[in-house]
């Protein structure tokens, strides 16, 4: 049994104390039945309805971890490196959703709700993907525009890429760029940088779909709130 704010807080629909004060108001139903009052407990499995939203099952989880470099996007590792789901507190059993490079920090999605993850995870989802880039070298706006307009790589079609030079660095002969994509192939951005004679020094993950960093220090995670979960599983 857990307190009624304290699993409505969980969900991510808003803080405890705000929880409490929608109890008092009224405004939240156990299984079908108006509660006005505190302690309230509630049993998993019990229906629980705030202004007439349903909360997400508790058995599943949903977190966004800004993920740093030199951690592995996976549940374990054979060679003992560190892995996203050792900085995650979670009840359940989480699983990375899609994957970030070893090298590349930023916004991981964790969940241990199999639908979530393959519905994320299928080129069909169409989920917007935002990444702060550095690379060596100036990149012209020729460079630009073929990624613009899409690009075949070692026999692969890749999509078109919204990116955008948000700087150059003269004295450091640094391009700061900032890339959307909306498939996630095999270290894409790494692999067209290169195509083009550039090396990404720098790869972050700023966004996927409504979720970001905004909040969180490196390592750190919390829980997605409702209207971010749902916004990610609107089909495109």
């Amino acid at each position: 049994m857990e307190r009624l704010q304290k699993v409505i807080a969980q969900s991510g629909y808003c803080s405890r104390r705000k929880a409490e004060e929608l109890i008092l108001l009224g405004q939240v139903k156990v299984n079908g039945v108006v509660v006005k009052t505190l302690p309230v407990m509630v049993a998993r499995g019990d229906a629980i309805t705030v202004n007439g939203e349903a909360l997400l099952k508790e058995d599943k989880e949903y977190f966004v971890l800004y993920k740093p470099k030199q951690v592995l996007s996976s549940v374990k590792d054979d060679r003992g490196r560190p892995c996203a789901v050792d900085l995650v507190q979670a009840s359940s059993r989480i699983y990375p959703v899609g994957r970030l490079d070893y090298d590349t920090s930023g916004v991981l999605l964790l969940s241990s709700d199999g639908d979530f993850t393959q519905y994320l995870t299928h080129p069909s989802a169409g989920v917007e993907k935002e990444y702060a880039v550095r690379v060596k070298g100036h990149v012209t706006k020729d460079v630009l525009k073929q990624m613009q307009k899409g690009m075949t790589l070692e026999g692969e079609t890749l999509r078109p890429v919204v990116v955008k030079l948000i700087d150059f660095d003269k004295e450091k002969q640094i391009s700061k760029l900032e890339m959307i994509l909306k498939e996630g192939k095999n270290r894409q951005i790494k692999r067209m940088m290169q195509a083009f004679g550039y090396t990404v020094t720098s790869l972050r993950r700023t966004r996927v779909g409504p979720v970001t960093l905004q909040g969180l220090k490196i390592g750190e995670h919390r829980r997605l709130k409702i209207h971010e979960i749902k916004q990610l599983m609107l089909k495109k």
